[in-house]
């Protein structure tokens, strides 16, 4: 009954005209923000944290929050028309939606990824209402050597990716967690494959290489084969079929329960959430050499654990005060600003603010449910326009958005030479899902290794004591085995299917 009555209190402020228009105005800019390339949910909060400071405490978390998780869905919808991700967990959409599009299904994969986004945030919100304690409890309870498992898991999920040659994969995969290891070394902090850039220190920058790699590689292609410009501008449907809901029901389920209990690890991106549902799904399928080529669980299922990652990552926030995310990080700095202390006495000490902005998590993802399938023939009509003109506005947005990601040509400099690495893999068919993959996976894993071979002083085999690293790296040789077995019978069936 507490809880009831919790909900009651907190929609009896979230409801209110001013809060309801924080809501509205946060998911507008959240979208704004994820369709352009470059800007991110973490710089369009901080950039903006210091314009709440004379608003309420209610109003502003609320609006922050929705663009938190309003910028999840934006950059779906470049990611489907235009195969430009305009955030990094959007990267995976690009996979499948593009071609749908390509298709002319283009509104199918806008509104089954809505569908799922808004799925994934409310089942994710209720996850936080009911079972919030045990939650956060048990992400606690996943120390660096769970998460070094979690990630050797996720790259077990690599083979998942492959196209039609597992080595290829396999290169792809290693050039990855190549690339992954640029940057200042996590233990004694010296430079490493930085070529005295300074700008390197950091690591590659995600944003510029994805862009790159999916978006103007895909531009040199289209302007190398005309024809494939123009055929994006048939669109045969604004709603999805019978078959694509039923085939997205389970994909969807699957996609929620990964990013909700992925999105209570601190320091895990919705990103890969987004990536390890996608290889899930194609690991799953009764027909994996469908994905890539326009399959609608390559949407449903990345596109639901994005959503869910970015609403359960709250969950440690508001339970226990810490951050997941550079963003949750940002949303926490708002809370202090405003005199709030996240944490178990913020429920006790001001419940009617807490409550509104859990409230509001409904709230919002209903609005983005408003804003997109009642628009989707708006979103569609980007596909109208004339394809030379599309392909210049593309590369200016994209050299826009690398530029302000660090005021800095060499956001620019990493897209162009990603967009033309891009395009020298499409062209020998190397797939490029596995290198984003372990350029994420990569320096988490990395650095969660490092820290539990601290714990263990250089005893490494010591983390195998802990259960769930045990049950981790199991599941990790299963799933390999699995998708082994697959393959082997599905070139069976297609050899069989030949004769």
């Amino acid at each position: 009954m507490d809880t009831i009555s919790n909900l009651v209190l907190g929609a009896s402020v979230a409801f209110t005209g001013t809060n309801l228009l924080f809501a509205v105005a946060g998911t507008i800019v959240g979208m704004l923000v994820g369709v352009l390339p470059g800007l991110g949910p973490a710089a369009a909060t901080a950039l903006l944290l210091p314009l709440t400071f004379g608003l309420s405490p209610t109003g502003a978390i609320i609006m922050l929050a929705a663009i938190y998780y309003g910028s999840q869905f934006g950059g779906t919808i470049t990611s489907v028309l235009l195969n430009v991700p305009g955030e990094a967990s959007s990267a995976v959409t690009c996979l499948d939606g593009h071609p749908m599009a390509k298709q002319g299904r283009a509104g199918s994969a806008l509104t089954i990824a809505a569908l799922g986004s808004v799925m994934g945030g409310v089942v994710a919100t209720i996850c936080l209402i009911v079972a919030a304690p045990f939650l956060t409890r048990v992400g606690l309870k996943l120390g660096p050597p769970e998460q070094f498992a979690l990630m050797v898991f996720a790259l077990s999920l690599l083979l998942a990716l492959a196209g039609d040659s597992m080595i290829k994969a396999m290169i792809m995969g290693i050039l990855g967690l190549l690339l992954g290891t640029i940057g200042l070394d996590p233990t004694e902090g010296f430079p490493r494959f930085t070529f005295g850039m300074s700008e390197l220190f950091d690591g590659l920058s995600f944003v510029p290489v994805v862009m790159g790699l999916f978006g103007l590689a895909d531009i040199l292609i289209s302007i190398e084969n005309r024809l494939a410009l123009r055929n994006i501008s048939r669109v045969e449907s604004v709603l999805p079929t019978r078959s694509d809901l039923r085939r997205s029901v389970f994909p969807a389920v699957r996609g929620t329960v990964l990013g909700s209990l992925l999105g209570l690890v601190p320091g895990m991106m919705p990103s890969v959430s987004a990536f390890l549902s996608y290889a899930s799904e194609r690991a799953l399928s009764k027909t994996p050499q469908e994905f890539g080529k326009g399959a609608v669980e390559g949407v449903a299922g990345p596109e639901t654990a994005n959503n869910a990652h970015a609403t359960a990552a709250l969950i440690p926030l508001l339970s226990l005060g810490i951050p997941t995310t550079p963003t949750i990080a940002v949303i926490l700095g708002a809370f202090l600003a405003h005199g709030l202390i996240p944490g178990p006495l913020l429920f006790r000490d001001h419940p009617d603010v807490v409550w509104a902005v859990i409230t509001s998590f409904f709230i919002g993802n209903v609005i983005l449910l408003l804003w997109n399938i009642p628009f989707m023939r708006v979103w569609i009509a980007i596909l109208k326009v004339p394809q030379d003109i599309m392909a210049c506005m593309i590369v200016v947005f994209m050299l826009i958005g690398c530029y302000a990601e660090a005021n800095s040509l060499f956001g620019v400099a990493i897209l162009l030479v990603s967009g033309v690495c891009g395009y020298v893999f499409k062209k020998l068919d190397f797939p490029v899902a596995p290198l984003i993959l372990a350029l994420v996976v990569g320096p988490l894993m990395e650095r969660s290794l490092i820290q539990s071979l601290e714990m263990f002083n250089g005893r490494g085999l010591e983390i195998l004591t802990r259960p769930v690293v045990i049950a981790l790296l199991v599941v990790a040789l299963a799933a390999v085995g699995f998708i082994l077995a697959s393959r082997r019978s599905g070139a069976r069936f297609a050899s069989d299917d030949g004769e």
